[in-house]
């Protein structure tokens, strides 16, 4: 069955990773993603490894399926005028450059907006369109730096710590999509098209949602508090004998079953520690109990019992354990796919379940340039000779 935006034709002209992970979704969800890159180069990311078979980067493959390649020379008056003919029969273009770099090429909106006035015209950069950073070029350490998050990640005392994944990246993805989609519902009753433009750095403060609103509502600055919740207590990681446990302890029944599974009843009507808030202002006090206790007993030890009390609890896998876990394997997040040199490949599937039109990945990474010859033909009609007299002058 066809995927939920099958018939939504997408101009991808991103590179790296906030703008490929947008078209990726767009792409696994059934829209037809036409991904546009530089003849003879491509997406820098095909350079980064590490590298499976013969020089297929693993970066690349994870965040590029579900597209079709062809290559372009956008710089080259013919290549622009491709490109432009091109979006006349596309819903959604998206591009990540630096804002002024579309303008340069005679591609940015107003352009676009000529040849397709229906067109969803998305722009992700770190600090948005306008403003007096706009030019900036920013990668996603900066934004998780000037966004704060790393200045509350990490230990008590400890230096800024970058967040373990490239969040600043992938949040302002998933904006980027949610603002696409909101964009094609609303051209069904408007019929026009519109520009999104999404700033990395805002993204960011959107995610701190609750280390604002702590700061606006009592003016302290935020600070790092390692697996601590800000509010609640016990909320964190535990050494056990054997490992690690996350416990999350929340409103007034889970606190004195937790209090009896650590053989500390007693805890349970202390007057410190009756209410999350209440525990947190005494944590100090608190935390040596509950982290003496939890090295007692093996992480398998504390999930059997703590599970079977229904606290929220859980271990601190690493990408292995992850992988192999049977929630996991059962709910098949990681999926096998068929790669024509590679053969099978694993890669994450996406989170999208849907109980109808649900998403699909019918397709691995492309090769570059792969699909040139056949989306030329499709979209545009040219015919062979056409399109070998634009290779020769280099245009493809």
């Amino acid at each position: 069955m066809p995927g939920p935006l099958h018939g939504i034709r997408i101009l991808d002209l991103t590179r790296f990773l906030s703008g490929p992970y947008t078209t990726m979704l767009l792409g696994d969800l059934g829209a037809d993603v036409i991904k546009v890159e530089r003849p003879g180069e491509g997406d820098g990311t095909r350079g980064t490894g590490p590298f499976l078979g013969d020089g297929y980067s693993a970066y690349f493959m994870s965040v590029n399926r579900s597209k079709r390649s062809i290559t372009i020379d956008l710089a080259h008056p013919k290549g622009k005028a491709l490109l432009l003919d091109m979006a006349k029969q596309s819903d959604v273009l998206v591009e990540n450059f630096v804002p002024g770099t579309m303008a340069k090429l005679g591609l940015d909106y107003p352009v676009i907006e000529t040849h397709n006035p229906n067109i969803i015209y998305a722009a992700i950069s770190g600090f948005g369109q306008s403003g007096p950073y706009a030019k900036r070029p920013a990668l996603d350490i900066v934004v998780q730096a000037m966004g704060g998050i790393m200045s509350i990640t990490g230990e008590p005392g400890g230096g800024p710590i970058r967040v373990g994944v490239s969040q600043g990246d992938i949040v302002s993805s998933l904006y980027c999509t949610i603002g696409i989609l909101t964009a094609l519902q609303e051209r069904t009753s408007s019929g026009k098209g519109q520009m999104l433009d999404i700033s990395m750095l805002e993204c960011q403060i959107a995610l701190l949602e609750n280390p604002f609103a702590r700061y606006f509502a009592t003016g302290e600055v935020p600070q790092p508090l390692g697996t601590r919740h800000p509010v609640d207590t016990p909320f964190q990681a535990f050494a056990t004998r054997d490992g690690w446990v996350v416990v999350a302890i929340i409103g007034e029944k889970t606190w004195p079953l937790f209090c009896s599974a650590i053989d500390r009843i007693d805890l349970a009507d202390d007057e410190r520690f009756t209410t999350g808030w209440l525990r947190t202002q005494h944590y100090e006090e608190l935390n040596p109990i509950i982290s003496e206790a939890m090295r007692r007993k093996t992480t398998s030890e504390w999930l059997e019992e703590l599970i079977a009390l229904g606290i929220p609890c859980g271990p601190v896998n690493t990408i292995e354990q992850v992988a192999q876990n049977p929630q996991v394997v059962a709910r098949e997040a990681i999926v096998e796919m068929t790669h024509p040199v590679l053969g099978t490949v694993k890669t994450t599937d996406t989170p999208i379940r849907l109980s109808r039109t649900s998403a699909t990945l019918d397709r691995t990474a492309p090769e570059l340039g792969q699909h040139t010859d056949e989306t030329l033909t499709e979209l545009l009609g040219l015919s062979a000779q056409e399109i070998e007299a634009l290779r020769a002058e280099k245009v493809i």
